[in-house]
């Protein structure tokens, strides 16, 4: 090989590594900016459901339980914790409802060390438009009834429509969506209210709590 055609081929060889380090620099930039704007969007959803936030001093979004258990759906959930100085203070539970009008409808539950609701959100459904979409709080306050409520508040069947004996209103026009809710959100309290001590344990943080492994 000529000197020419070596001098070519070393500089073809040193272009190539430096727009490979860069790409692979790239990359690492925009996969951290994703993971941040995925922790300030998962953030901001928590708070509408947790204390308020002179009352814990952790971030709630990358304390996370990844939980597996029937009464919260049929696959591994994230349990986010909130805490004062390391001190348990509220755990957002992410709950689904399988039996909505339409399809699933996933939760989130806030819940105090004092097993009052701290606030309830939809995250996702596909409940019909102007009925069971009463449920999330820019069309509706319906919602909002849980607030401070407490398991032990009402015997079970209280837990319930008022159609059905309990002590809830339905949706007008959505009774089989408000129930579905209902009974999501009495599942995830009565779990917490049994496993308060558990849902704290240590658990290793993940670099992406979104991508947190079963147990």
């Amino acid at each position: 090989m000529s000197r020419d055609r070596m001098r070519a081929v070393a500089i073809l060889v040193a272009v190539a590594m430096v727009a490979a380090g860069g790409l692979a620099l790239l990359q690492s930039q925009t996969a951290e900016r994703i993971r941040i704007n995925e922790s300030q969007r998962v953030l901001a959803k928590l708070r509408d459901v947790l204390p308020a936030p002179n009352r814990y001093n952790n971030a709630p979004q990358l304390d996370v339980l990844p939980v597996n258990a029937d009464a919260l759906g049929d696959e591994t959930l994230p349990v986010y914790r909130a805490r004062l100085d390391g001190v348990p203070v509220a755990t957002v539970l992410t709950a689904v409802a399988p039996n909505g009008y339409v399809d699933e409808i996933r939760l989130i539950v806030g819940v105090d060390t004092d097993g009052g609701i701290t606030g309830v959100r939809v995250l996702e459904h596909r409940e019909t438009p102007g009925l069971g979409d009463g449920i999330q709080t820019d069309r509706s306050d319906w919602i909002l009834a849980f607030d401070g409520r407490r398991i032990d508040d009402l015997p079970s069947t209280g837990w319930a429509l008022r159609r059905d004996g309990g002590d809830f209103d339905h949706l007008t026009g959505a009774t089989i969506t408000s129930r579905a809710v209902v009974k999501a959100v009495s599942r995830a309290v009565q779990y917490y209210a049994e496993n308060e001590a558990a849902l704290f344990r240590p658990v290793d943080v993940p670099a992406n709590p979104l991508e947190s492994q079963p147990r």
